[in-house]
């Protein structure tokens, strides 16, 4: 296979940074592509050349196949990268690029259509050996079976889209008299959001932990793993923060769930980067949730510990190159993501659109920032309004936890109202400290975690204007 000459980033923001920025390392050139509302955006001032896509939203954009296969042809791009969201677990779109003899840097069609479906995801690994949550995924979809199964399962159950992701389409439901509204409300959802109303039922596990998994295989058919996530503290089953490695986890336990996660790999032929995500009960026992066949955006936690670049290595395992390393790696201290947005807790965690006024980042070698935004960007109405990823290392998990909480209070945005405040409380809690926190935490503790600051508080998080930069020390980071 011919080394690839020129890369069309189909995606924006911080991840689109990202990938340009290992590209001109490896010297690949770097094609952007981008929206109406982008066309002054830092991802494209920042790649080799830029395509306009047109349009505003999404829609019209980002998530048009033909648009962003015309800009391949446009512009002799011999590679997509399709970052995360959007496009890259489009079967459609890979199968297509395929067919223009142009390389999907990510795993191939059949990998993503296999695990895409969580039905059938489900009834893969679990041929596999891997464990799964007690549930049903039958094909009827009939309020009788579903009663029936739920029965069977023992309540409370979770209703989940079939097609879905990213929390749309979940419902808990805790008694029979609350599945049929529970199950039409989440099948109307999953048809909004995906196009799909398929419902299938799981148990629902009590107080559980969101461990997951980085995998990675070549086209030789190696696969292995790159150690754990815990990305337990989510709201509205979105993850918020991201560390590794897992606190409180046993090595006994890393290891049959690092050995399913290889399995579950293995079992659709993978290649490239993949996250196995598992959930964890108390008492310790552990399932099979779903793959995300793409690259995860808390990723820069393993990078930070490995000393890795995962884009590096799609690029090559997509080139035909074996794994640069068929040995899972050495974990060198602990690392811990959090991701800053724009938008209001006090009013739902509403997006706050408007112009960053100032953004700064304090200065250390501890610390990494994936930003797509700079001082003078747009928050808009159109797209994720995440302003940077900040992501620490430290030595162990106490020492990170305070590299945080010193970096958190000295990060300066001025504009759109942020999520910050509300990031400080959460990882200063004595819960977040002994790693005690169930995917639950945020919800059952909302009222600490938006009580509003003192003035003693107030006082030193304005003292952080005097500390802050313009600038970080880190390599890695897109923001210099």
């Amino acid at each position: 296979m011919k080394p690839i000459q020129k890369i069309l980033i189909a995606n924006r923001g911080e991840i689109a940074v990202r990938v340009i920025r290992t590209a001109k390392k490896m010297g690949i050139r770097t094609v952007a592509v981008y929206s109406d509302p982008d066309s002054q955006s830092l991802f494209v001032l920042s790649a080799d050349e830029a395509y306009p896509l047109g349009g505003t939203d999404a829609r019209s954009s980002y998530l048009n196949v033909d648009k962003v296969i015309e800009a391949c042809l446009a512009t002799g791009a011999d590679a997509v990268h399709p970052g995360y969201g959007f496009l890259s677990e489009n079967t459609d779109f890979a199968k297509k690029l395929e067919q223009h003899g142009i390389s999907f840097i990510g795993p191939k069609p059949h990998s993503i259509e296999a695990m895409g479906d969580k039905i059938g995801s489900r009834i893969l690994v679990a041929k596999s050996g891997v464990p799964v949550v007690p549930g049903y995924e039958g094909e009827s979809q009939e309020m009788s079976v579903f009663k029936k199964e739920a029965d069977k399962i023992g309540y409370p159950v979770m209703a989940k889209a079939s097609a879905g992701g990213g929390g749309k389409g979940m419902r808990r439901i805790n008694s029979s008299d609350e599945l049929e509204a529970g199950i039409l409300s989440a099948k109307r959802e999953a048809m909004s959001a995906f196009g799909d109303d398929r419902i299938l039922l799981e148990k629902y596990i009590v107080n559980p932990r969101h461990v997951e998994f980085q995998i990675f295989g070549d086209t030789q058919g190696n696969i292995i793993h790159l150690h754990e996530r815990d990305c337990s503290l989510q709201r509205r089953h979105q993850k918020v923060v991201e560390e590794t490695p897992a606190p409180n986890f046993p090595s006994s336990l890393k290891s049959k769930m690092a050995e399913a996660a290889v399995m579950a790999g293995k079992a659709v032929q993978y290649e490239g980067a993949g996250t196995v995500e598992f959930i964890l009960g108390e008492n310790g026992e552990f399932y099979f949730l779903e793959m995300n066949t793409r690259l995860q955006v808390e990723h820069p936690v393993t990078e930070m510990t490995t000393g890795l670049d995962l884009v590096e290595w799609q690029i090559r395992v997509c080139q035909g190159e074996p794994l640069p390393n068929l040995q899972t790696p050495k974990q060198n201290g602990h690392a811990i993501e959090v991701r800053i947005y724009a938008e209001d807790p006090k009013e739902g965690f509403l997006p706050s659109i408007g112009k960053i006024h100032h953004l700064s980042f304090p200065t250390r070698e501890d610390l990494r920032i994936d930003s797509g935004v700079v001082t003078g960007s747009e928050i808009t109405m159109y797209y994720d309004p995440m302003i940077a990823k900040l992501i620490v290392w430290g030595e162990d998990r106490q020492t990170a936890i305070q590299r945080l909480i010193e970096c958190l209070s000295e990060t300066i945005v001025f504009g759109p109202k942020t999520n910050l405040q509300f990031l400080q409380k959460l990882v200063s809690t004595d819960q977040f400290a002994k790693g005690t926190v169930s995917t639950h935490f945020i919800a059952d503790h909302e009222d600490l975690l938006l009580k509003e600051n003192t003035k003693e508080e107030l006082k030193y998080a304005f003292a952080g204007l005097f500390f802050s930069s313009k600038q970080t020390l880190d390599p890695w980071s897109p923001i210099r």
